[in-house]
């Protein structure tokens, strides 16, 4: 089965599959039906898949029955694209069932399902080790067994575990062997629950980090809207829901926020056709098995909308902003996206270098997102150009354009020199020169109009976390620096203690940032420490900067009539052309920045036709989402350059799909 990713972000993504009776986009959620009892017709809210049980189906004579002659579409009157459960369920509450492995598999196939499961081992959270690892081997082994006896069927491999880590990643790289189609994560409704959506964190996680990026995951019990972003953002893809008919039994409205209880209700909850139509009242008056489906009606309307929600919140690069919001509603979600905190290196790996929206601030879970990781790494590419360092508050933006007209010109100079705490005179007339702000730390003026430095917002009263965060950013930054020189209401805002002080009468170094500094320092931080000097030399008199017009930004760069490279106005990115990727190929060694196809698509590279994942030798694996790539052959000849569509972890993993949206160019020395 052919996925494919559309949109990204931090590890969710916006992707594409097809099946034999249609394509399902995900994030997507499915809804389980009942083979002998449908409650509502899903078709109508947007249902592209459904889940149902094939040993519910097996076990009924006449159900059995009709599915076999039928077909399983016909029996649950539904023409979209089916999953089937195996039974694996109905093994963990009675302890056995009466029918095996290929049994199922074979009948999940007769029955016309298009994605079919295995029989796991549902192994619950918190059991001792040894049971664990004894139900884990077998569901290894029944997974690798139903990948030989399948046909024709999808197939899902489920990981299991329990609540060790460990097992869970061994697990999912064991299985990934065996290639299916959808590797579900298994056994952790118990986690739900129990609210214990830190160790859910843990189990999704580890089983992310044995699972190929080129399949589609699927969540299972994970049916209550309030946890969907959270997960999507872990890289799941696929939910089934009997939650919306279970809970509406109970009088139970589900909403993203929670869940609420129709007997402490004066107001109905949402804008849907059943909250607009009927009031509480009635609903309290009505027959119960009558209420009960249109509080499912409800709750599949609310969860349907929750995945929309998150599929937008991705294509604008905003699911971590969702994703606080929605965990803040209940104090163990926000367990669960405290110990998400511990994932960093995991999303970052995943992540887009460029998103279309701004990074919001919702609290200090914020300083956990990729983007603030990947600035802070990004700066050590950023070589000191004097001894000093002066540290400005924060502005308007672009800092490099307010620092120097709020804190600069209007002061007038008495002496070229500043007193220290220790009374002794130290010359900052030579500086470099950063603004501190939450939630990047540290920002060198020249990096100021460059995602998301730029593109960013927090409150300007700040929580202590934020603080703190801020004091050992710069503690971190200043260790390269002889000197630091620090504007007191940088030291009063986050209680700065130690450093030397500038008095607000007294001159600061001039700030002003040089057009050639900026794309010097920009190439630095966006390739890598040197490509500055490589891409533009050291004479900024050889350099011709064109300017937008309008918002007097660089727009592009020449040498000698030749173009180096472009500035995306969006962004501040620079966008390579011929001379600049040959002099960063000529500059930097393998495999950095390299994409590497094989012969056979060397001609293609090199007339500008993408590259797709399947011709992909390997490539670099700090590659990202939007980045600049070289493309070379296997023996590091340059054949073009372009923007990559997907991280590296992707490309090594997809054999469909573009990999890399190749620039048109002209070897100006060829």
């Amino acid at each position: 089965m052919d996925f494919e990713i559309k949109y990204k972000d931090a590890m969710g993504r916006v992707g594409k599959f097809k099946t034999p009776h249609g394509t399902v986009t995900t994030p997507a959620l499915m809804p389980v039906v009942h083979p002998g009892k449908q409650t509502l017709d899903v078709k109508k809210f947007g249902a592209e898949i459904v889940i149902t049980n094939s040993y519910i189906i097996y076990k009924n004579e006449e159900l059995k029955k009709k599915a076999l002659e039928e077909g399983v579409h016909s029996l649950i009157d539904f023409p979209g694209t089916i999953e089937t459960d195996s039974g694996s369920f109905q093994l963990s509450v009675y302890g056995d069932i009466d029918i095996t492995n290929e049994e199922v598999i074979k009948f999940q196939e007769a029955i016309g399902t298009d994605i079919g499961t295995s029989l796991d081992i549902p192994t619950a959270p918190y059991v001792k080790r040894e049971e664990a690892e004894e139900d884990l081997e077998i569901t290894i082994k029944r997974a690798e067994e139903a990948s030989r006896v399948r046909s024709n069927l999808l197939l899902n491999s489920v990981v299991q575990g329990s609540t060790f880590p460990d097992l869970r990643e061994k697990c999912a790289k064991e299985i990934a062997q065996y290639d299916a189609d959808i590797y579900p994560i298994g056994a952790v409704v118990p986690l739900m629950e129990m609210y214990r959506y830190a160790d859910l964190v843990d189990a999704v996680i580890y089983s992310m980090r044995g699972l190929p990026e080129n399949k589609p995951r699927h969540l299972m019990g994970a049916g209550h809207p309030m946890v969907f972003a959270l997960a999507v953002a872990m890289g799941c893809d696929l939910f089934d829901s009997a939650a919306y008919i279970l809970y509406a039994n109970k009088d139970r409205f589900m909403m993203p926020e929670g869940t609420l209880k129709l007997e402490d209700l004066i107001e109905m909850p949402c804008s849907c056709r059943v909250c607009t139509e009927y009031t509480v009242d009635e609903l309290k008056q009505m027959d119960k098995e009558k209420r009960a489906k249109l509080i499912a009606e409800h709750n599949l309307h609310v969860s349907f909308a929750e995945i929309r929600r998150i599929r937008q919140a991705i294509v604008d690069g905003e699911l971590m902003k969702l994703v606080e919001l929605r965990c803040r509603s209940h104090p163990f979600l926000l367990d669960g996206l405290r110990r998400l905190k511990e994932y960093q290196q995991d999303m970052e790996k995943l992540n887009p270098s460029s998103k279309k929206t701004a990074f919001f601030y919702t609290g200090y879970e914020s300083l956990s997102r990729p983007e603030v990781s990947k600035h802070i790494k990004c700066l050590n590419n950023l070589k000191p150009k004097n001894k000093n360092l002066v540290i400005l508050p924060h502005t308007r933006k672009p800092y490099s354009k307010y620092v120097h007209r709020e804190y600069i010109k209007k002061y007038t100079p008495k002496i070229p020199t500043f007193y220290s705490n220790n009374d002794t005179y130290l010359d900052y007339s030579n500086s470099d020169v950063v603004v501190a702000d939450v939630p990047f730390g540290i920002i060198p003026l020249s990096l100021d109009e460059y995602y998301p430095l730029a593109q960013n917002e927090s409150p300007s009263i700040h929580d202590e976390d934020s603080k703190q965060f801020i004091r050992n950013a710069i503690d971190e930054y200043t260790t390269i620096y002889d000197n630091i020189l620090i504007h007191r209401k940088v030291m009063d805002k986050f209680d700065l203690k130690g450093y030397n002080l500038v008095e607000e009468e007294l001159e600061l170094p001039d700030a002003i940032v040089s057009d050639f500094d900026r794309l010097k320092d920009i190439a630095d931080y966006q390739f890598g420490t040197g490509a500055g000097t490589a891409l533009f030399g050291d004479n900024p008199d050889n350099i011709t900067i064109e300017k937008s017009r309008k918002t007097k930004k660089i727009r592009h760069v020449f040498e000698d009539g030749a173009n180096i490279v472009n500035m995306r106005a969006n962004d501040g990115f620079l966008i390579l052309s011929d001379l600049g990727a040959i002099r960063l190929h000529e500059f930097f060694d393998a495999p950095h920045m390299r994409v590497v196809v094989t012969e056979d698509s060397e001609p293609f590279a090199l007339k500008g036709k993408s590259v797709f994942n399947k011709f992909v030798m390997d490539c670099d694996e700090n590659i990202r989402r939007n980045d600049e790539v070289l493309i070379v052959n296997k023996d590091d000849k340059l054949l073009a350059f372009g923007k990559s569509l997907l991280s590296s972890y992707e490309i090594n993993d997809f054999m469909s799909g573009q990999a890399i949206k190749t620039r048109k160019w002209k070897n100006p020395r060829e």
